[in-house]
């Protein structure tokens, strides 16, 4: 098997159409006020950047403008806890190429409400999601339960921090699995902030900053560059970050 040449979702085009109103939310986001298109990888995509930055807001709503739901599954899970997702999707025109069969395939994995759609799974998806329910594995195993027994290629899947859950070693398990999944056709969409799955190869990588969205290579992203700082001076960070706090000796 090889991988995807031309990509399932080739661009978003945001469109400045009535509503669009930056001096509100979402669109005042330094990472949405000045996007006008999104092209995307035929294999992965990566969006980073700091906590704040807006990527989780911006994976939301292409996973919606996709058809997700927004707490996550599948396009037929239709189930909400809480409606807390942006308009930003209803500002996204999805581009395909006409030529291109459509995914038959696809998942929006959202960290943060995981256990909402672990429960709707577990009381509708039946054994799809492996033997043991989800909610009796620990949230790393239920992830991996996921992604070894539903994501079955051929697909489109959406990702927003799917490291919430791992051990470094289950980070790189889960490249093994990327990769899986990219040799079985299917494209990819990930918002992370681990170095760890951020390394896969011929990947492109958005980072999301104060001044926009602009694409890097994996060196130039902060995320490998405070890691590879922290690791290679460790006792220098820890002695400057620490004296920073201590206050003055008891007495």
């Amino acid at each position: 098997m090889t991988g995807l040449t031309t990509p399932y979702w080739m661009e978003a085009q945001f469109l400045r159409r009535e509503g669009w109103d930056e001096a509100v939310y979402p669109f005042n986001l330094p990472v949405v006020r000045s996007l006008h298109s999104l092209t995307f990888h035929p294999r992965v995509t990566f969006l980073v950047g700091e906590n704040g930055s807006g990527k989780s807001t911006l994976i939301e709503a292409l996973a919606v403008a996709w058809g997700f739901n927004a707490e996550g599954g599948s396009k037929d899970h239709r189930f909400a806890t809480h409606a807390s997702h942006s308009v930003l999707h209803q500002f996204i025109r999805p581009i395909r190429d006409a030529k291109q069969p459509r995914a038959h395939d696809g998942f929006f994995l959202r960290a943060e409400s995981f256990f909402n759609v672990a429960t709707y799974l577990e009381q509708n998806a039946g054994s799809r999601y492996g033997d043991r329910p989800l909610h009796e594995q620990s949230h790393g195993e239920a992830f991996f339960s996921l992604f070894e027994n539903r994501l079955m290629g051929d697909g489109l899947y959406i990702m927003d921090e799917p490291e919430a859950a791992l051990s470094p070693q289950r980070q790189l398990a889960f490249l093994a699995k990327l990769h899986q999944l990219v040799l079985a056709r299917s494209q990819l969409i990930i918002a992370t902030h681990s170095p760890i799955i951020l390394g896969y190869p011929d990947a492109w990588i958005y980072q999301a900053s104060e001044h926009g969205l602009e694409r890097v290579e994996y060196e130039d992203t902060e995320h490998y560059g405070v890691t590879r700082n922290f690791l290679n001076r460790r006792e220098s960070f820890l002695k400057i970050l620490l004296e920073e706090d201590e206050g003055p000796a008891p007495r």
